[in-house]
């Protein structure tokens, strides 16, 4: 196998494309929390009432959309539920992001704000099934997640 048929076999298992997307969006969206923990988001954000609140929801499920199809959809299986791997572990991290804002200066733990973040989640998780699901070759384990 030469070099240029071995970088086309890596490019066909994982989306390189996603894989710079996924990777771009994580580091801005570390961006926007290191922002909104130490005080610094635009003042203009606030001008928009409730601008959180969709915010909260795009902003996660961009994130597992991108999560989800960089893993290509992996799964788990937990006492014989079959959970997707990359929205499990972000809701994990969500709900714990969350809560840790009640401890932080500059942020306010809201409940509302937990369930944007996880109905975002969700509905990248739902978009990103939907897109592996058009594209069986580019996702080899695809029949294995699902339920």
């Amino acid at each position: 196998m030469t070099f240029s048929t071995g970088l086309k076999r890596l490019a066909c298992r994982l989306s390189l494309s996603v894989a710079y997307l996924a990777w771009g969006y994580a580091g801005l969206f570390l961006w926007i929390l290191y922002l909104a923990y130490s005080g610094h988001l635009p003042d203009w954000f606030q001008a928009i009432p409730y601008y959180d609140k969709p915010a909260h929801g795009v902003l996660y499920a961009i994130a597992s959309y991108l999560g989800h199809r960089l893993l290509r959809g992996k799964s788990i299986l937990i006492q014989g539920i079959r959970l997707p791997l990359f929205p499990l572990l972000f809701a994990c991290f969500t709900t714990g992001e969350e809560l840790l804002q009640g401890l932080a200066p500059t942020r306010t733990l809201d409940g509302i704000d937990l369930i944007c973040s996880l109905v975002g989640a969700w509905l990248g998780y739902r978009l990103a099934e939907r897109s592996l699901a058009k594209a069986p070759a580019d996702n080899p384990g695809a029949a294995k997640s699902q339920g």
